[in-house]
């Protein structure tokens, strides 16, 4: 099973950015955490999982790589858009186009945030979403997929 995590803009500035709201832990550690939650799910489900990770300040990338996911045989996409969640309908669209189960991911709870950032439109093609966790959040997207994965299998 493989699972392909995308980060959008300013991720890779974690921990020097805003760190009262996003935390002070930086990008290393989120993609430490990724891998080691891939780790831990692969042994409480008994399935071997691949994880790759991506990050991204460029729309255009992001929506290549959701693309590229179809061709290289991704099973599940957990997706923090950050900033483009708001804004890129090019992202929803290639969500939708790959039609990969995916997940959207915020660190912080967007819905309790500035009036603007309430809106997502990545998440009109994600299956659920998981805001306000910080770390966490990308954990329980990963066993989402794992659980909803293994059963179709």
């Amino acid at each position: 099973m493989k699972i392909l995590f995308i980060n959008g803009p300013n991720l890779n500035m974690l921990g020097l950015r805003e760190p009262d709201l996003y935390g002070r832990r930086d990008y290393a550690a989120l993609e430490e955490f990724c891998r080691l939650s891939c780790e831990d799910l692969s042994k409480k489900y008994s399935v071997e999982i691949e994880c790759e990770i991506f990050q991204s300040n460029s729309e255009g990338a992001l929506v290549s790589r959701i693309q590229e996911a179809y061709f290289d045989h991704t099973d599940g996409i957990v997706i923090n858009p950050a900033a483009y969640t708001h804004t890129s309908v090019a992202i929803l669209d290639a969500l939708k186009a790959v039609s990969i189960p995916a997940v959207e991911v915020h660190l912080t709870d967007i819905d309790s945030r500035e009036e603007f950032r309430r809106t997502s439109y990545a998440g009109l093609a994600c299956e659920k979403r998981f805001s306000g966790f910080g770390f966490e959040g990308y954990r329980m997207a990963a066993e989402y997929l794992v659980e909803r994965l293994s059963k179709g299998k």
